[in-house]
């Protein structure tokens, strides 16, 4: 049982803390980038939620205003990107809380929110809890390293192939 989770802002004190966590499982994930998620935060093009159980790092989740990604760039759409959740806090609801946050955000400027989710068997939690949140794939078909895929093409199964979905929100108004 996890103790109470809190969700945060992205702070500079978070990015050594965050690498160091992962690789403590031995994923390599920068303070750099995290350095970066902290200047887009500061610019207003990236929202960064990290979640804390009881004091101690347990994910985060991203949420880009433009997508890079040409269908949801092209129709305004915000994505959701790089959720993680360390396996000790996992089967908790720590990813749903944080993609909840991160949908009623993205609910406040429209009325679809995106994401794109790995095809390789490492993303198969991610796949069905999406669907499970109500995500459908956008129709576009699948990209490697953000270019479509033409049929017969031989790719490799690694984090770049990626199946993009929408999820269509409750409107928000913004609070004021």
């Amino acid at each position: 049982m996890i103790e109470t989770v809190e969700l945060s802002s992205l702070k500079p004190s978070d990015a050594d803390l965050i690498s160091k966590a992962f690789q403590s499982i031995g994923w390599n994930k920068p303070p750099s980038q995290y350095e970066r998620y902290l200047e887009e935060q500061d610019h207003g093009t990236r929202v960064v939620l990290v979640a804390w159980s009881g004091g101690t790092f347990a994910g985060y989740v991203t949420l880009v205003w433009n997508s890079n990604y040409a269908p949801m760039e092209n129709d305004g759409i915000p994505e959701i990107q790089d959720l993680n959740v360390l396996p000790q806090f996992r089967r908790n609801g720590i990813g749903s809380l944080l993609l909840d946050e991160a949908e009623r955000i993205a609910s406040t400027t429209g009325t679809e929110v995106g994401l794109g989710v790995g095809l390789h068997p490492g993303y198969n939690a991610a796949q069905r809890l999406y669907v499970k949140r109500g995500y459908v794939p956008d129709g576009c078909g699948v990209t490697y390293r953000n270019d479509f895929i033409r049929e017969g093409a031989t790719v490799v199964a690694d984090d770049d192939l990626v199946l993009h979905f929408r999820k269509t929100l409750a409107v928000q108004t913004k609070a004021g």
